[in-house]
C-alpha cells in the first residue's frame, strides 16, 4: 500500500479514529499492530508469515537472552542476518535453468524480495542489543510492544530506523488532546510535496539514464541527468521519511529525523551526519564501535571505515555497484580524516571572505562526488554504470534537448535547492506568520502538478 495512494489515506483515517476511540484505549498498541499487519499484507500477503516469523523468532531469542544467556542474543542476530542474506543473495544459487520443486526451500526461493526487509531486520537487531546491554534499564518487553516496535507501519518498509532504547520509553497512554497537529502537518505536507511534485516529476527526466535510452546522450546531458537524479533520490527519500515522521506524530510517537540538508555538507563525514541519519547512526553504534571504532590506531580506523561502509553498500543491494558505492564512501571518509582538524584550524584563522569561499568550494566538491556516486544506485549493474560514465567523457558535449526541457527539469529540482539554501528561514517569526498559506500552496501545487506515480526508491532495499 503506497503512501501516495487513496486506499492508504482511508486506512490512516480509519486507524486514527479507532486509535483515539475511548472504548479501545486498552487495545491501542494491538490496534496499531493489527493495522501494520494489514498494511504490509495489502501488497505482500504471501510474505506476511516471514515477517511474523522474524518477529516471533527475535522475541523468543530476546526473552531467553534476558534470562541470563547472551548467547541467545547472538543467535537472534545470526537468525536475522541469515534471513536478510538469504533474500538478498538467493540469486547466486538461481539461474534461468534452475528447476524448483515443491519443497519448503523451493517455496522460499520463489518468493520475491520482501519490501522493507533491511529495515525490520535492523530493528530486530537493535531490539536484541539494546535490551541485553549490561547497563540497560529497559524492562522486559511485552510481545505486543515487540510487534509494535518492529512493524509500526509508518517506518516498516523504509524507516527511519529507530533504536529500541529510544522507542520503547515512548510506549504508553496517548491522548487526543496531546497530538502535535502543527508539527505533524508540516512533516506530512512537506513529505508529500517532495514526493509528488519533485521526485515523481524528476523520474520522467532521469528515465533517460536507463541503459536502453542513454546510448545517444551527450556528455553534458549525462552529467545533467546525474545531477537531477541526486535531487530526485533526496526528494524521494526525504519525502517518505517526512511522511513517516508526521504520521507517527499523529499517534503520539516521535521518529528520528533522517535528513538535515545533506547537500550542504562540507566533508564526507559531515555528509553522513546529515544523510539517512538513522542508518549512519545505526552503523556507528552497532557495527563501527563494536569493531573498535577509532580506538586502535589509524590503520585500524581506516579499515573499520571501509568495512562498515562496504557492508552499508551491500545492505542496500547485492550488486557490485552497491559494494563499490559503499567502498568509495568508506575510502573518502578515510582519506579526509587526517585533514579535518587542519581544515577546521584554517576555517577559524582565515579571513571571513576566504573562509567562506573555501567553505562553498568544499560543499560543491562533496556534492559533486556524492552525486557521481549515486550513479551506482540508478544503474546498479556495474557494466551499465561504467558505460554511462565512459559516455560522459567520450560523447559529444553539446546538449541534445530543447531549452524548455532543462528549464522544466530545474523547476522540479528547485524545491530541493531552496530547502537547502533557505532552510534557515523556517525558524524566522515572519515565516511562522505566513506558514499556513505556504503549506496550503504546497498542497495545491502537489495536487495540480504531481508527476506519474512511482514507487519510493528505498522500497527496493
Amino acid at each position: 500500500m503506497s503512501f501516495t495512494s487513496w486506499p492508504f489515506a482511508l486506512f490512516v483515517a480509519l486507524i486514527f479514529l479507532l486509535y483515539y476511540a475511548p472504548w479501545l484505549r486498552r487495545w491501542r498498541v494491538w490496534l496499531l499492530v493489527a493495522g501494520s499487519i494489514f498494511f504490509y499484507a495489502w501488497d505482500q500477503w504471501r510474505l506476511l508469515p516471514l515477517l511474523l516469523a522474524t518477529v516471533l523468532g527475535t522475541h523468543a531469542c530476546l526473552i531467553l537472552a534476558m534470562r541470563g544467556s547472551r548467547a541467545w542474543m547472538w543467535a537472534g542476530i545470526a537468525f536475522n542476518l541469515s534471513v536478510l542474506a538469504f533474500f538478498k543473495y538467493k540469486f547466486l544459487i538461481l539461474s534461468p535453468s534452475t528447476h524448483l520443486g515443491d519443497g519448503w526451500l523451493d517455496v522460499l526461493l520463489r518468493l520475491p524480495l520482501p519490501i522493507g526487509i533491511s529495515f525490520f531486520v535492523f530493528h530486530n537487531i537493535s531490539l536484541l542489543v539494546d535490551f541485553t546491554r549490561p547497563d540497560s534499564t529497559l524492562p522486559k518487553p511485552k510481545l505486543s510492544e515487540v510487534f509494535f516496535y518492529i512493524i509500526f507501519f509508518p517506518q516498516l518498509v523504509s524507516g527511519p530506523i529507530t533504536r529500541a532504547r529510544s522507542f520503547f520509553p515512548q510506549i504508553g497512554e496517548k491522548l487526543f488532546r496531546d497530538v502535535d497537529w502543527a508539527s505533524a502537518a508540516r512533516w506530512i505536507i512537506a513529505g508529500y510535496f517532495m514526493k509528488l511534485f519533485c521526485a515523481n516529476n524528476l523520474s520522467q527526466f532521469t528515465s533517460y539514464m536507463d541503459p536502453k535510452l542513454n546510448g545517444t546522450l551527450s556528455s553534458l546531458d549525462r552529467a545533467f541527468f546525474l545531477l537531477l537524479y541526486s535531487f530526485q533520490i533526496y526528494a524521494d527519500f526525504f519525502g517518505y521519511s517526512a511522511i513517516a515522521i508526521g504520521l507517527a506524530l499523529l499517534f503520539g510517537y516521535r521518529l528520528p529525523v533522517n535528513f538535515r540538508r545533506p547537500y550542504l555538507a562540507r566533508s564526507f563525514a559531515d555528509f553522513w551526519s546529515r544523510w539517512h541519519i538513522s542508518l549512519s547512526t545505526w552503523l556507528k553504534n552497532y557495527l563501527y564501535v563494536p569493531l573498535g571504532g577509532n580506538r586502535h590506531g589509524h590503520a585500524r580506523t581506516y579499515a573499520n571505515l571501509l568495512i562498515v561502509m562496504g557492508l552499508g553498500g551491500l545492505w542496500h543491494g547485492a550488486g557490485l555497484g552497491y559494494l563499490l558505492w559503499g567502498l568509495v564512501h568508506g575510502a573518502l571518509l578515510a582519506i579526509e580524516r587526517p585533514f579535518l582538524d587542519a581544515e577546521q584550524r584554517f576555517q577559524n584563522r582565515a579571513p571571513k571572505w576566504l573562509a567562506r569561499i573555501a567553505s562553498w568550494g568544499r560543499i560543491a566538491f562533496v556534492f559533486a562526488v556524492v552525486s557521481w556516486a549515486w550513479l551506482f544506485f540508478k544503474l546498479p549493474r556495474f557494466d551499465d554504470a561504467t558505460a554511462y560514465l565512459h559516455g560522459m567523457f567520450t560523447h559529444a558535449p553539446r546538449p541534445g534537448f530543447a531549452a524548455s526541457f532543462y528549464v522544466l527539469a530545474l523547476l522540479y529540482s528547485a524545491p530541493v535547492i531552496v530547502q537547502h539554501v533557505c532552510g534557515w528561514m523556517a525558524q524566522r517569526e515572519w515565516f511562522r506568520r505566513i506558514e499556513p498559506a505556504f503549506l496550503g500552496l504546497l498542497i495545491f501545487v502537489a495536487i495540480v502538478e504531481c508527476g506519474p506515480e512511482t514507487a519510493f526508491i528505498y522500497f527496493q532495499f
